[in-house]
């Protein structure tokens, strides 16, 4: 068994920084005053070899809102592929796709093995709890794999006129819980303690059974801290560092 599984990894490849994120990156290292090392695949297995654990490596596809290429789902499964025991895979689609993301979705965890789906809907441009994107949520749901939602502010675009078009709203956790609502039978995560929204969170957690925290990319602030000490079962939180590598800055999805 691994030493602790890190529930929130980006890849620091040049494919996901310069490609798939592009000015978005080069927005967030000088928000973050900091520059992320690019490493290759072998690199990043062998630093978490040597941690002994386990990092669920996520895709991303925002081409509609971006216009950038996706980090594709065969991408990071071909990584999981060649090293099982360091990496765990969560799928992306971009959901302004429609039926094509539904059929990629299942895709993704039939045939290529991945384990959960990630979101972003601050940079997709979309509100989780959208009854436009319900048949792709019932889909996953479906499947029986978790579904991973950035919440909160975040790195990319901050610090810049018009945050480069990301608008903050789409990352509020209180949508969660009327996906939470609408989807019982569907797992939850929240990414991020959620400031400045994370009393909603707490109180979605608190609320409904299906809705979790991992604690990536900010240190969690008093209140969930208090919130944990108080109410330990109500807290289901995870290990996660949303890191590019464990030693850089926190990233932003």
């Amino acid at each position: 068994m691994p030493r602790a599984v890190d529930f929130h990894v980006h890849l620091p490849t040049t494919e996901f920084m310069q490609l798939t994120l592009g000015p978005y990156a080069q927005a967030a290292e000088r928000y973050f005053r900091t520059e992320v090392k690019l490493k290759d695949i072998e690199q990043i297995a062998a630093d978490y070899s040597e941690l002994d654990m386990v990092g669920v490596l996520l895709a991303w596809d925002a081409e509609t809102a971006t216009g950038l290429p996706p980090l594709g789902n065969d991408y990071v499964a071909e990584i999981v592929r060649r090293f099982p025991q360091q990496f765990i895979g969560f799928a992306s689609v971009d959901p302004h796709k429609g039926k094509s993301a539904v059929r990629e979705i299942e895709r993704a965890i039939k045939e290529l093995g991945l384990a959960g789906a990630k979101y972003h809907p601050g940079v997709q441009a979309f509100y989780p709890n959208d009854p436009d994107f319900y048949p792709l949520i019932k889909k996953i749901q479906d499947l029986g794999v978790p579904a991973l939602f950035h919440t909160g502010t975040n790195g990319l675009g901050a610090g810049t006129p018009g945050g480069m078009g990301i608008k903050l709203d789409y990352t509020r956790p209180i949508y969660l819980d009327s996906l939470a609502a609408d989807f019982p039978g569907l797992t939850i995560i929240g990414a991020h303690p959620s400031w400045p929204w994370h009393e909603e969170m707490i109180a979605a957690m608190q609320h409904k059974t299906n809705i979790y925290n991992d604690l990536s990319g900010w240190s969690p602030n008093t209140r969930l801290k208090r919130c944990c000490a108080r109410w330990p079962r109500a807290c289901k939180t995870a290990f996660s560092s949303a890191r590019t590598t464990l030693s850089s800055h926190p990233s932003a999805g």
